[in-house]
């Protein structure tokens, strides 16, 4: 299992969605599906999910694999999704028609994401030979 000081060992990208209108605790269902998994199949039962939470997972996981690619040039086919969490946001107040009481929330959610590479940068051979070419 890795520890502390492997993960920070390793290179990686994040991308943060904040202010999402969504239940935190639906998304949390959905970041669930995909902790762990490698970023390309992550993305797949992102797609795939009938949950409407997955939408914006799939944005800002799609943002964090973009981020890797092109930032810190690692190969998107070696990321994983190393840490994926949902966050509580301000609760959006519903203004209410004069004299009709107080607002009623509506919960908003963040959703940070972190890749983490395999020790592979794109171009690189790798220990099987199989790089990217072009």
């Amino acid at each position: 299992m890795p520890t502390k000081s492997d993960a920070a060992a390793l290179p990686g990208a994040r991308a943060i969605a904040r202010h999402v209108r969504i239940s935190p605790t639906k998304a949390r269902r959905v970041v669930n599906l995909v902790r762990g998994l490698p970023a390309k199949e992550a993305l797949t039962v992102l797609r795939f999910a009938p949950q409407a939470a997955s939408e914006p997972v799939y944005k800002v996981l799609a943002s964090a694999v973009a981020n890797a690619e092109n930032n810190e040039r690692l190969d998107p086919d070696s990321l994983l999704v190393a840490e994926a969490y949902v966050d509580e946001g301000p609760d959006a107040q519903a203004v209410p028609a004069a004299g009709a009481g107080p607002g009623l929330p509506h919960p908003q959610a963040h959703l940070p994401h972190h890749d983490r590479g395999r020790k592979r940068r794109r171009g690189d051979s790798g220990s099987h030979g199989q790089g990217r070419t072009g």
